[in-house]
């Protein structure tokens, strides 16, 4: 299937899921995530989720990454260029909703990409070359071609990986791991 198609269908599988199914998977997700080597990690990047679109809740990790003594580092959206400019997230930070329904940091230290050792990433879904189909803005794509050669990417999704996602393009970058309930 074609990018578009693959967006429409997962979009929908997504709002099928019920409550109690996101929480069941959800707790799947977080156990692998729990068992990472994070000796070499300092800095993490997080998406804040939108819960409208049912994605899956980064505020339990959020506070897990904390616990381990990492920094957090989240997105602001800039949709004149697709771009995202990166900001520490520290416990006392303002987070606001933008005119696009977007979570965002107010008035937050700027953090450069060079500065980011793991990136969980959000996604529709992902193929089995952990190619990823996400909203189609390319903010990611754009983002993690400017991140550091030894820079974990790791997808996180409800559903487990299709054979081939049919249009990608040389913009598109693959993930390191892609995580999902097994």
């Amino acid at each position: 299937m074609k990018k578009q198609e693959l967006r429409a269908l997962y979009k929908q599988k997504r709002k099928d899921l019920t409550e109690i199914q996101i929480k069941s998977l959800q707790e799947n997700i977080y156990q692998q995530i729990y068992n990472l080597d994070l000796s070499t990690v300092k800095n993490v990047h997080l998406f804040l989720s939108m819960p409208k679109f049912k994605e899956i809740d980064t505020a339990p990790l959020i506070t897990w990454f904390r616990n381990k003594n990492k920094r957090i580092v989240v997105s602001k959206c800039n949709f004149k260029d697709n771009t995202l400019s990166h900001f520490f997230l520290e416990e006392n930070t303002v987070i606001s909703l933008n005119k696009f329904g977007v979570l965002e940091p107010v008035a937050a230290e700027l953090v450069e990409e060079n500065k980011l050792d793991l990136i969980f990433i959000p996604m529709l879904i992902s193929d089995d070359k952990k190619f990823r189909v996400g909203y189609g803005k390319g903010f990611y794509d754009r983002f993690l071609s400017n991140c550091r050669k030894d820079a974990k990417f790791i997808g996180l999704n409800f559903f487990p990986p299709i054979k081939a996602i049919e249009d990608k393009n040389e913009f598109d970058i693959p993930l390191h791991q892609v995580i999902y309930p097994k």
